[in-house]
């Protein structure tokens, strides 16, 4: 009897052990799969960029160099269109659960969707703003880069924008300048309370600078309301 109730207490004590082992496992599988999703979303953020910024960045510089006529530009711009289809859709797939948390993918990876959402047609920037603005209410996404959304949305439509965050080529003049700003002389006070720069430093920092004239701005914001109305 002493043997077999030793052995009856040895078999609940294996069976409480392995149950103990099982559920520590099943925490460590969570939090590893936790933190398994939290940088596999990451990466693919890290390469949605890279593949949408690159040729971005190759074209633009053989634009300067070369125009857009050249076979540089050509080859660059073909590359940027077809990596830009696969990003929309991977946009697209990461936004069906809602706006990523910030804790999880920072705010290069928050400039990432942006980026793309930016260079997709209006009717997905349009589709997107309002889940753009209820993260930044929750604090997920910069005010600026909400913003900048609605600047592209406006120069879409041909109206005015806000912030100033649009450029635009112009064959007219064969040169780039800011698309037309609503009360221009007001501007850098709107950006300033979205946390932007003011418009001389902004333009300064591009890639390719332009100067901030604000007396030039005015009068083309004044030329384009006579040409709309």
């Amino acid at each position: 009897m002493k043997i077999l109730k030793g052995l009856m207490i040895l078999l609940v004590f294996v069976v409480m052990s392995c149950a103990q082992k099982k559920k520590t496992s099943q925490t460590q599988l969570s939090n590893s799969e936790t933190l398994s999703d939290k940088y596999h979303l990451a990466a693919i953020l890290d390469t949605i960029w890279s593949t949408e910024q690159e040729p971005i960045r190759k074209r633009d510089e053989a634009f300067h160099k070369f125009g857009d006529n050249s076979e540089e530009y050509k080859k660059y711009q073909a590359i940027y269109k077809r990596n830009h289809i696969i990003n929309e859709e991977k946009i697209a797939e990461i936004l069906k659960q809602g706006w990523p948390d910030l804790e999880k993918i920072g705010e290069q990876g928050n400039l990432t969707i942006c980026n793309v959402l930016q260079h997709s047609s209006p009717e997905t920037r349009v589709k997107y703003l309002p889940l753009m603005g209820q993260a930044v209410k929750e604090k997920q996404l910069s005010p600026w880069l909400l913003a900048r959304a609605e600047d592209r949305i406006a120069t879409d439509r041909g109206e005015l924008q806000i912030y100033g965050g649009q450029i635009k080529y112009y064959p007219e003049t064969k040169s780039f300048d800011v698309w037309p700003i609503v009360d221009p002389e007001n501007v850098d006070a709107r950006r300033a309370e979205i946390g932007l720069e003011p418009m001389a430093e902004f333009l300064r920092d591009r890639r390719y600078p332009l100067e901030w004239n604000l007396e030039n701005q005015i009068k083309r914001t004044k030329e384009f309301k006579k040409k709309k109305n």
